[in-house]
């Protein structure tokens, strides 16, 4: 049984970035003032990936492979008693305060659900070339505009996820942003300028294809959370959201591309 105020720490990977994955567990490892029960979600057949996880003492799961939510889903099914909930990619990094940084605010207010901080955008060298710093407006945006929590520096009070179900697998890019609107129900969202975590964009593998399903995908899921009477009113705010998002989205891979970098 874990400890209380011990976060449920999710790594679902392929096995097919072992380059970066042993940086990402050992981001898990590193955390300071808080402990952690580390998950990673792998397939059967990714055996480099696998060992790798055991050499960092993680408890390794079987990949359901059907998709990213399933094996998030997968990740939180494992839980034993942890009162808190992250989950982070495989290519990515916490810094070593991050998660108490995170679970400090939640403890602070007991009404809050979620609680997120600033997140570094670092390119494939692992040199940071900007820094997502929405805050408060990451979330009074989010019903109708683009989602500007980042994942990898969010914490989710795990009771909650218990009480909104599961991520929905019927979702391939935009799981994180249904997930955060239902829990926008259950209680505050809590920020942070900290910096928590950093996210390796990968520019090339941003296809303008994948780019428009994701944005479309978005907006249904934004739709069916809407009230009623303000659904047909979408397609209003839709458009230069979809817009923002593309030139914002072209915007920083240009710069992880020329390699620039920031303090």
């Amino acid at each position: 049984m874990a400890d209380r105020g011990c976060v449920l720490a999710v790594v679902p990977t392929l096995g097919e970035r072992t380059d970066t994955l042993g940086a990402a567990l050992a981001s898990v490892r590193a955390q300071e003032g808080i402990s952690t029960t580390l998950v990673v979600v792998v397939p059967a057949t990714a055996t480099e990936a696998r060992a790798i996880a055991k050499e960092f003492g993680a408890l390794v799961v079987d990949d359901p492979r059907r998709g990213l939510s399933a094996a998030v889903n997968a990740g939180i099914e494992a839980a034993d008693g942890e009162s808190y909930f992250a989950w982070i990619g495989d290519d990515d990094e916490l810094y070593p305060t991050g998660l108490r940084t995170l679970a400090d605010l939640l403890e602070a207010d007991h009404g809050a659900v979620v609680s997120f901080g600033a997140c570094d955008y670092m390119d494939d060298a692992g040199r940071v070339f900007a820094v997502s710093r929405a805050g408060r407006w990451a979330r009074r945006v989010l019903a109708w505009g683009p989602d500007l929590i980042p994942q990898p520096a969010s914490l989710t009070r795990l009771p909650a996820i218990r009480a909104v179900g599961a991520y929905d697998e019927g979702l391939r890019f935009v799981m994180d942003l249904d997930m955060f609107l239902r829990l926008r129900r259950q209680g505050r969202f809590l920020t942070t300028g900290e910096r928590i975590a950093s996210y390796r964009w990968h520019p090339d593998a941003l296809t303008v294809a994948n780019r428009g399903i994701s944005i479309a995908e978005a907006e249904k899921v934004k739709r069916r959370h809407l009230p009623g009477p303000l659904r047909p009113l979408a397609p209003v705010w839709d458009a230069p959201v979809r817009l923002a998002i593309t030139l914002v989205s072209k915007q920083l891979s240009r710069r992880a591309r020329a390699g620039r970098h920031v303090d």
